[in-house]
């Protein structure tokens, strides 16, 4: 069976196979974003506050389906390469597997004990009923989540990254009805927003196991294969992308502790709608790494090192380019992107504008660190991808936040990730050079 990934890709060939991924993850942010605008408008500031307190929580359970997708990836991606695609299989349906059982003893922990969970992350008494009622209905159907994430990769690796654009599509605008329906017509308040959020991880989650129980693709499920090394070489090459989640849930409690002391909920609003622009803009990032990173996964595994540089110059390129893009889009988007969240004559808006202007100059960098630890981790060297997600989204990030706002005050907390990012691309780029004789990539 033809698989698109075994193609030679032109600069636009490779625009239009990555294009389906980054819009994925776009409208994957989308309707992360959409609670965030729908409560913000409709709910109130202090619930839109307990949502982000809670996301830590949310930020661990999408990094185990990422962390298996894409560690997973880059072994069958390999494995296709090499033309064992009956292990492949045996091996996707024992990821799948594996990721239905993780996601369920992380959803029921995570049930039974949001209350101290959200005290421990930050919630005071006026924000502990909010962060209750919508943890409480998120954690029960997230391992659903765990498996719509983990499939968003592995239909890349099928060569149908339109199935999972159209999916995700769907996904996305059913959370934004239901996010209409549930709290503006029905006025259930913050709940409203966990049972839209609840109804899309279904629309997005349910059919592609239907999908991938009969042979579609070069994917679909078989008699999985218990094997250990398998399962701990994908989460081994993967877990840059867990440690990512992790520590953008760590990060968001520091800005939200450092925030809250500093303005209050006001404060903790505030960061809030940054980081969802930061999610947003920087989702057109993480699409375009995922959706070639299978390609990178599968000419590494032909040995074709003439396919691999043409891929990565192609790559670095287009990133390049987009970081220009972005970076002018998002300061141009400054304004408008805000008052989605809060009204103009809102205390909130002023002091996001001004943050805003500031902390949106990570753009210009985010985008090859980004694709550093995709790329790595596509070559299995789960190592340095797991060096370069570290630094970027959690040992920098947190140096800064605690350290500048000493000095700094609240321009310190603004600088935090602007100056994280350019202490990481220094790194990334010393990983690039130095790696580049043993895979052949430049």
């Amino acid at each position: 069976m033809q698989n698109d990934i075994s193609k030679e890709f032109s600069l636009g060939g490779l625009l239009r196979f990555t294009f389906p991924t980054i819009i994925m993850m776009m409208f994957v942010a989308t309707y992360i974003i959409a609670d965030g605008i729908f409560v913000s408008r409709f709910v109130g500031t202090a619930a839109l506050s307990a949502i982000n307190i809670v996301y830590p929580l949310i930020n661990v359970m999408l990094g185990v389906g990422i962390m298996l997708g894409t560690g997973g990836s880059a072994i069958i991606g390999r494995e296709l390469g090499a033309g064992k695609e009956d292990l492949a299989r045996r091996h996707f349906t024992l990821l799948t597997l594996f990721a239905i059982a993780m996601g369920l003893i992380l959803s029921l922990l995570c049930f039974v004990f949001i209350e101290p969970l959200s005290i421990f992350l930050g919630a005071d008494e006026a924000l502990l009923p909010y962060c209750i009622d919508y943890g409480r209905i998120m954690m029960a159907f997230y391992s659903i989540s765990v498996v719509q994430v983990l499939f968003q990769v592995f239909f890349v690796t099928a060569g149908k990254p339109k199935l999972g654009l159209i999916l995700n599509v769907a996904s996305g605008i059913s959370n934004i009805v239901f996010d209409y329906v549930f709290i503006v017509l029905m006025d259930m308040g913050i709940k409203g927003a966990g049972w839209g959020t609840v109804t899309s991880f279904l629309i997005g989650g349910i059919p592609p196991l239907i999908y991938f129980m009969k042979p579609r693709s070069v994917l679909y499920f078989v008699k999985p294969e218990w094997n250990t090394q398998v399962l701990l070489h994908s989460m081994s090459n993967g877990v840059s992308e867990l440690i990512t989640n992790i520590s953008s849930g760590v990060t968001t409690y520091l800005f939200n502790k450092v925030m809250m002391q500093m303005m209050g909920q006001d404060g903790v609003a505030a960061i809030t709608i940054i980081l969802y622009a930061k999610f947003l803009f920087a989702s057109a990032y993480m699409g375009f790494s995922n959706g070639v990173a299978p390609v990178f996964s599968y000419q590494y595994g032909k040995r074709n090192h003439v396919q691999l540089k043409r891929l990565f110059k192609m790559s670095m390129g287009i990133i390049l380019v987009s970081s220009a893009v972005i970076s002018v889009l998002s300061f141009l988007l400054a304004e408008p992107t805000i008052l989605v969240f809060t009204p103009r004559e809102s205390s909130t808006f002023t002091l996001t504008l001004n943050g805003y202007k500031i902390c949106a100059w990570n753009f210009l960098f985010c985008g090859v660190n980004i694709f550093a630890s995709a790329f790595f981790t596509a070559l299995s060297n789960g190592v340095l991808s797991a060096l370069i997600s570290s630094l970027r989204t959690f040992v920098c990030v947190s140096g800064c936040i605690l350290f500048l706002p000493k000095y700094l005050d609240l321009l310190g907390v603004w600088l935090a990730i602007p100056v994280a990012e350019v202490l990481t691309i220094v790194v990334a780029i010393i990983l690039f050079v130095g790696a580049r004789k043993k895979y052949q990539y430049a």
